[in-house]
């Protein structure tokens, strides 16, 4: 039994999903940008919801809605939006992202910001369990279906927001350029000072303009956090 994870103002219930609540997740859902007083946001993956949950904290957008294909996370992701403080604008949709994105797209509705901590797989999460496989496994939604999905129902000003391994970087900038949506903002994130470049966190938009760079270093030591990263997370994390 999956131990539910507690943050400051909600609580995370996990033991339904293959997908625990995870460094990513909580990088992505501080780190995209809700300076545009985006109105309506969409999650794509939701796994737990952590994300949705975490930008529902940050901001007072209306409608935030998330989408997830796995039955379990959905439920499990559903169970936590209704136990949390802002379940009224919290909504998930069980379906495939290309479906939603065709039935949103269809109907001209649009979101302003679109964040996605997509399924994918290295070698080092190779494991038995086949729906964990699954959700790591880039190829229950490639990259591809991601932003071509993303561009349909991105608003014309929108802004989309990932965290993606940072040796899958240029390949998705340059599949996301090839359909119309410019890198804005790159954060490359390291473990420590002397750990190689693991993760990016990357924000897109339909506007060409010059590309801010920052990189994020997580530890100084085990368990002792660089300045940045407390700053990042302080508002989510119980020990922070």
């Amino acid at each position: 039994m999956k131990k539910p994870f507690q943050f400051k103002e909600f609580t995370i219930h996990q033991d339904k999903t293959a997908m625990k609540v995870g460094t990513d997740g909580v990088l992505l859902g501080a780190w995209c940008s809700v300076n545009d007083y985006p109105d309506a946001i969409l999650d794509i993956g939701s796994g737990t919801g952590v994300v949705s949950l975490m930008i529902a904290q940050r901001s007072d957008a209306m409608t935030i809605d998330a989408v997830e294909v796995d039955e379990n996370a959905y439920e499990q992701t559903v169970e936590n939006f209704e136990k949390s403080d802002w379940g009224d604008r919290l909504y998930c949709y069980n379906a495939t992202f290309q479906e939603f994105a065709n039935e949103i797209g269809e109907e001209e509705e649009n979101y302003d910001l679109i964040v996605s901590n997509p399924p994918f797989y290295t070698e080092d999460f190779e494991t038995e369990d086949a729906a964990r496989n699954k959700a790591r496994f880039t190829s229950s939604l490639s990259f591809s279906a991601l932003i071509i999905g993303v561009v349909k129902i991105l608003s014309k000003n929108g802004i989309f927001s990932t965290i993606i391994p940072f040796r899958e970087e240029v390949d998705f900038i340059n599949i996301a350029k090839e359909n119309g949506l410019f890198l804005n903002k790159v954060c490359r994130v390291q473990g420590n000072e002397t750990s190689e470049i693991k993760r990016s966190l990357l924000e897109f938009s339909f506007n060409e303009i010059e590309i801010k760079e920052e990189n994020l270093i997580i530890e100084i030591e085990r368990h002792q956090y660089t300045e940045d990263y407390i700053n990042l997370t302080k508002d989510f994390y119980l020990k922070m």
